[in-house]
């Protein structure tokens, strides 16, 4: 058995979430924001067989696609020659997984 663990933005979640149910995978999900652009962001816990991992994988692959957003920086960097903060072009989305052996699993 394996833990998928999948930080995931919130504009890709809608997605993922009616895939995963079509394919009857039970998912808790955390709401967590992330560091470098402050966003909104679910983590997906999914417990899952070992041969299920890489039908889970394809499923978020295909539903967390990255795009590019401009965002203007919170402070000015140093030695910058002005002090305006222009917008500056970021990847945004797609999802950060990680899998995780378990050692044993109880449902209480």
């Amino acid at each position: 058995m394996k833990l998928v663990l999948a930080i995931v933005q919130e504009k890709d979640v809608p997605k993922l979430q009616s895939e995963l149910n079509k394919q009857k995978i039970i998912a808790t999900q955390l709401p967590t924001k992330g560091g470098f652009l402050k966003s909104k962001n679910l983590t997906y816990f999914i417990g899952v067989d070992d041969e299920r991992v890489p039908e889970v994988l394809d499923i978020i692959k295909a539903a967390c696609q990255s795009r590019k957003q401009y965002v203007t920086p919170p402070i000015s960097l140093a030695g910058s020659i002005s002090d305006n903060s222009y917008p500056v072009e970021v990847q945004v989305g797609g999802a950060t997984v990680m899998v995780l052996p378990v050692d044993s699993f109880h449902r209480f």
